[in-house]
Parts: C-alpha cells; structure tokens; sequence
C-alpha cells in the first residue's frame, strides 16, 4: 500500500510535552499556594473578605485553568488524508495538497506550516522546548507532506 514506507504510522499525534507538564504542574503549585495562604489567615482577615472578592479569585482561577487548557491540547494529527493542527481552541483540518512547507526555524518557539491560500499557520503541537523530539517531528511531518501530497 501507499502508506507502507512511511516513517510513521498513520494516524501518529503530537503533542507538546514541556508545555502540558509545566502548564499542570504550574496550576496545581498556584492551586496549593492559594490554599496554604488561605488557610494561614486569621478568623479576622477570612471575614473581611467579601463574597465579589471570593467570586473574582475564583474567576482568576478558572481563566488560568481555561489558558492552561488551551495551551496543552494543542496536537498535530497526521493522517493518511490530511492533516489536522489544534492550536488552543482552533481546529484546522488540511488536506496534503494544501501543504506547501513546514517550517521551523532556528529559535523560533514553534515550526509553521505554509499553505498554498497563501497563509500560514502556526503548530503549537510541537514546541522547540522539547527539544530534539520537536525537531524530528518537523522532520516526520515534512516527510509525510512529501510522500502523501
């Protein structure tokens, strides 16, 4: 079959590994530091707190959650009819044939995809924080672009 030589099997996903573990980790660390503080407060200090303050904290909390969210579901699927980049909340579903280039260049914190509408398209799925592995997955996905356009 066609998809027979590929370097990986289809459909692969990647995802950014630094960016999921630092982004839990940082909302569980707020989460215990926010807790530890509120339970050191006196009788007094809790009840001079009002309910809008109480609301607004957790609608702090919530927002960071939602950010963090965002950004550790961002993925790269590769099938053998397209591809599909989220990126927070934006889903992008690519056939091969409007793949130009994938590019990522040297310092930048993610590669890009060039289409042939003459846009690109960031990949927050793979992320130059995880080092060797997002530079191979540059590499995989070129090659599949290659192959299956």
């Amino acid at each position: 079959p066609a998809g027979s030589d590929l370097p990986v099997k289809l459909p692969h996903t990647w995802r950014p590994l630094g960016a999921r573990v630092m982004g839990w980790f940082l909302v569980a660390a707020l989460a215990i530091m926010c807790t530890m503080v509120w339970v050191g407060f006196t009788p007094e200090i809790k009840a001079q707190v009002t309910m809008f303050e109480r609301l607004t904290f957790g609608a702090l909390g919530i927002g960071i959650v939602v950010c963090v969210h965002a950004v550790t579901r961002s993925r790269v699927v590769a099938r053998e009819d397209g591809l599909t980049v989220v990126n927070g909340f934006k889903r992008r579903d690519l056939e091969w044939a409007e793949v130009l280039a994938i590019n990522f260049p040297r310092g930048a914190p993610w590669p890009n995809i060039d289409l042939a509408s003459g846009h690109n398209i960031s990949v927050l799925g793979i992320q130059a924080s995880d080092g060797g592995s997002s530079r191979k997955a540059v590499r995989t996905l070129r090659t599949l672009a290659e192959e299956l356009s």
